[in-house]
């Protein structure tokens, strides 16, 4: 499904999102507190942009990701920007071998959450950083009503004017509306090694940053 996205991902990300895209990048770079020279893995890069935003605090970052079309997609407008593939489940990192790790969009796609969120804690380094960025719950109730009708009804409208594959985004949308609220995942990131799991909402809550520390 995501090599059927690949072409056009970028651009129908920030037209969905009516930009708010980039500035929640911005947000997830900062939540991690990178320094120069720090060793960052970013999960689910798909075409390298989150993983090109990283990499402006100077630390070294590397994006993987399981689908070869949105690989191909990334190293052809981002040539510089190193892109492996890997499974989240299974990523070919020894133990303890990053500073930092994080995962955006992409941790709700995965076949087990719980175990990536535990294969993440194995390779980072005790006292190393995760931050999750993904779709949440909107904390206002009128606003959540209308987000919810955005997503099944909205999005995949407008995703057919700019999507290569706008059937995918049909998906998309009933998985962000399945997610767990921003106090089940912070529960389960605990569950799963990290500790002093805390969270902060972005627009209103239709994104959250979770940000933990490895134990």
């Amino acid at each position: 499904m995501f090599d059927g996205v690949a072409a056009r991902y970028d651009l129908t990300n920030t037209v969905l999102s009516f930009g708010q895209d980039r500035s929640w990048r911005r947000a997830t770079r900062a939540a991690l507190g990178l320094l120069p020279g720090e060793r960052v893995l970013d999960v689910g890069a798909g075409t390298g942009v989150s993983t090109q935003e990283l990499a402006r605090s100077g630390a070294y970052v590397v994006g993987a990701d399981l689908s070869q079309g949105m690989l191909h997609a990334g190293k052809r407008v981002r040539p510089e920007v190193p892109l492996l593939a890997g499974d989240a489940l299974r990523l070919p990192f020894a133990d303890a071998s990053f500073d930092a790790v994080t995962i955006s969009f992409a941790l709700r796609n995965v076949n087990d959450t719980d175990a990536a969120l535990r294969e993440l804690a194995r390779v980072t380094r005790p006292g190393g950083r995760l931050v999750v960025c993904e779709f949440s719950s909107p904390v206002q109730p009128a606003f959540r009503t209308v987000y919810l009708s955005y997503l099944m009804r909205s999005l995949p409208a407008v995703a057919r004017t700019v999507s290569s594959n706008p059937d995918a985004y049909v998906y998309l949308a009933e998985s962000i509306r399945a997610w767990p609220d921003q106090a089940a995942l912070a529960a389960r990131i605990g569950a799963a090694g990290w500790d002093r799991v805390a969270w902060r909402n972005l627009t209103g809550g239709v994104v959250a940053l979770h940000r933990a520390v490895r134990g």
